[in-house]
């Protein structure tokens, strides 16, 4: 497995969820990888999974995605530690501000635009110098089938997962010009602590969560992150290289509308069908 050998990604939110299997799918695949995020002691451990199968080619940064700096620092960290930088996973992200509008404060509309969008922003801006001289690159983003359609989540999240997906195209346009593709993933329902609405969600309580909502689903089941990290990989890899500006929904089906055996009415009738030819009348 070497679709990604040598090669240098930065994963933000790599600590948990979409992001740690994005991690430990990208060093399978022969890449070095520096973990970024703020949770210091899950990042650290995920490092150290992968320096245990192939020393020297993962590292841990604190990383706050919604300050420049620290998002400046960690590209310079990772060309400075590998010479490169050939992917960049703009991933971080959490479930933002809840309930109805009236009662949104600007507090919360600031929070979660800085991370959902000026982290992406961020990601992209600092990365892109880097890509351009070495006239390469692959810029993921996680947004969300959210950002598609409304009625998927709360109004913030929504509206900032548009503007990933509306921001990722325009970049794309920008950069197609020196060899670097942008894409974005848009995942349906994933088993992860965000989907259930808090950060120390258990794995039992995760267990719970996919039987409940797999019966929901059009392939039985929701994702896991690893779908996520599998479409990732693809995106990082040559076999995606006439793809940019391209908006990649992995939800199982869920966007394409209920399954057939929610359906209600004739679709489910297990009656013989009459086929009527044009010129019944």
């Amino acid at each position: 497995m070497t679709r990604l050998q040598d090669r240098v990604a930065i994963i933000t939110g790599a600590a948990s969820g979409i992001g740690r299997e994005s991690a430990l799918r990208f060093a399978e695949e022969g890449a070095k990888v520096l973990v970024a995020d703020m949770q210091e002691d899950k990042g650290n451990e995920v490092a150290d999974l992968l320096n245990a199968e192939r020393p020297g080619t993962a590292a841990f940064r604190k990383v706050d995605v919604s300050r420049e700096e620290d998002v400046e620092a960690m590209v310079g960290d990772a060309l400075s530690r590998w010479g490169s930088v050939d992917i960049m996973f703009n991933n971080a992200g959490f479930g933002g501000a809840l309930g109805p509008i009236e009662n949104t404060t600007v507090e919360e509309f600031d929070i979660t635009f800085d991370v959902l969008v000026k982290g992406v922003f961020l990601g992209i801006k600092h990365v892109t110098p880097v890509m351009r001289e070495q006239g390469s690159g692959s810029i993921i983003n996680t947004a969300s089938v959210a950002g598609l359609q409304a009625g998927w989540s709360p109004h913030l999240y929504s509206v900032a997962k548009s503007a990933v997906i509306h921001l990722t195209k325009t970049v794309a346009l920008e950069l197609g010009d020196y060899g670097v593709r942008v894409n974005a993933i848009c995942p349906g329902i994933i088993a992860t602590p965000l989907a259930a609405g808090h950060p120390k969600t258990s794995d039992e309580q995760l267990e719970k969560m996919k039987k409940g909502l797999g019966k929901t689903q059009v392939l039985g089941r929701i994702g896991d992150p690893v779908d996520i990290a599998n479409a990732a990989v693809f995106l990082a890899s040559d076999e995606s290289s006439y793809i940019t500006g391209h908006a990649q929904v992995v939800d199982g089906g869920a966007f394409a509308g209920k399954p057939w055996r929610k359906q209600g009415g004739w679709i489910t009738d297990k009656r013989p069908i009459k086929m009527y030819r044009p010129d019944d009348r």
